[in-house]
């Protein structure tokens, strides 16, 4: 299946159905959107890197705020900086060839338990693969808490997590209704909408009262 412009979807949604699918939807389907400490800490590290320019440093390029697209995922968004390594065969290289390319992914906080910013980088790296007809082997997600790089490697198990989540991510607009929700302390005390989504207000009635019952 090939999507049309009219179809993409945010990039960044990946990694927010992977966190939480009701989460997704409130963002996507409902529109809802909470600034709490850990989104604004997030935005002001994005906008370091979200203008559009670019530097070489070591013989590396780098490009900044990278605009992407796939018709495939049907996906769209920015890349935070790619990196062009130049080719180690240089001296018979194609003279044309951006060299090795490498997306790299700046996060706050560290790495998380979960694929999600595994998928929101494979996803990247697949968008600038159908754009500029190359083949990306590995990228890097930076985390601002450790000022360390997780290099990823785009594995084949990650392309097909990758292309289901967005797949998924398609189903769960399309049908435009928002997931009940399941609390998860972990999750929900971190998330900018739980005000908003009150996953403990929304739990089964046997589990209200039992709960009523019990204390």
């Amino acid at each position: 299946m090939k999507f049309t412009d009219a179809d993409l979807l945010p990039l960044s949604a990946l990694q927010h159905y992977i966190y939480c699918p009701r989460q997704c939807a409130l963002i996507h389907v409902e529109q809802q959107w909470i600034e709490n400490r850990y989104t604004a800490e997030g935005r002001a590290q994005h906008d370091r890197v979200d203008r559009p320019e670019h530097e070489t440093r070591d013989g590396i390029r780098t490009e900044y705020a990278v605009l992407l697209r796939s018709l495939r995922l049907g996906l769209i968004g920015k890349a935070d900086a790619i990196e062009f390594h130049p080719n180690l065969k240089s001296e018979i290289s194609d003279l044309k060839s951006p060299g090795r390319v490498f997306p790299v992914e700046h996060k706050r906080g560290r790495p998380k338990p979960t694929h999600c910013d595994w998928v929101q980088l494979c996803a990247q790296a697949i968008c600038l693969e159908e754009t500029m007809g190359v083949e990306i082997k590995e990228g890097a997600i930076f985390y601002g808490t450790s000022r360390r790089r997780q290099n990823v490697e785009f594995s084949s198990e990650l392309r097909k997590e990758t292309e289901q989540t967005a797949a998924a991510l398609h189903a769960l607009i399309q049908n435009g209704k928002t997931p009940p929700a399941e609390y998860n302390k972990k999750k929900c005390d971190a998330c900018s909408l739980l005000e908003i989504c009150m996953p403990q207000k929304q739990k089964p009635v046997f589990d209200y009262l039992k709960e009523v019952l019990d204390s």
